[in-house]
């Protein structure tokens, strides 16, 4: 019998290795699935590169694991804000890695990873310092029917950490409004997904038409008590 729930949050990322590459659902706060980054935090895996919109906001979710020092380096779109003091300290310090993608380019890399393509070209950065590898040497370049178009490769990662609404034993999930964000195409992406679920339903209780991440995607789910979340507490899934 398949059955992809998770007993805690513990025994869904007890197999995360160092230097792993980690995708992590949200777009600034919403769908943020702050359970499994503290649980990341306590599983002890370092050396990670993390992929998401942004570089986390104070001192919880994202910016705590970095200031607990296990990121090597981060790929995103938005590192910087008003709230984004870790980040700021350890990139200017020299201790944490930024690779900056406009967000269509971030989302789209992310996209065709999961999709099996491999590399695609994009108008988005072209003749800006992000049309520059890492280590300065420039991108691939191409004129086609008159514009000029910069090669991006396709973002995979080890492990996808994503916050959905509802799931059932298969891993199918819906999502709540604007916390679906990067979920899907970093489910799609990773060669392992963890999402949390508020509830846990029957099969056959989600209705097909509404499934957004279908549940081949999806290897664990760990129900969270939506009090206990919103609280700072964690609850283990039935």
């Amino acid at each position: 019998m398949i059955n992809k729930i998770a007993r805690s949050v513990a025994d869904a990322l007890a197999d995360v290795k160092d230097g792993a590459t980690v995708m992590i659902g949200g777009f600034g706060t919403a769908g943020i699935p702050n359970e499994l980054i503290d649980g990341l935090i306590e599983q002890g895996a370092t050396d990670l590169t993390l992929v998401n919109n942004n570089a986390g906001n104070g001192e919880t979710g994202l910016a705590a694991l970095l200031m607990a020092g296990r990121v090597r380096k981060i790929i995103c779109s938005f590192p910087r804000q008003a709230d984004s003091q870790v980040f700021d300290g350890l990139y200017r310090s020299g201790k944490l890695e930024l690779e900056l993608a406009p967000q269509g380019n971030l989302a789209e890399r992310i996209r065709a990873a999961g999709a099996g393509i491999g590399a695609f070209f994009s108008p988005t950065g072209y003749g800006t310092e992000l049309a520059k590898h890492a280590d300065g040497s420039p991108k691939e370049t191409r004129v086609i029917n008159g514009k000029h178009y910069v090669l991006e490769m396709p973002i995979h990662a080890d492990l996808a950490l994503i916050k959905a609404e509802r799931g059932d034993r298969w891993g199918n999930l819906t999502y709540r409004m604007a916390a679906r964000n990067f979920g899907p195409i970093m489910a799609m992406a990773a060669k392992k997904t963890v999402a949390t679920v508020h509830e846990v339903v029957e099969l056959g209780g989600l209705d097909p038409e509404s499934v957004v991440t279908p549940g081949i995607f999806v290897h664990q789910i760990v129900q969270i008590d939506r009090v206990a979340t919103q609280a700072g507490g964690i609850k283990k899934a039935a």
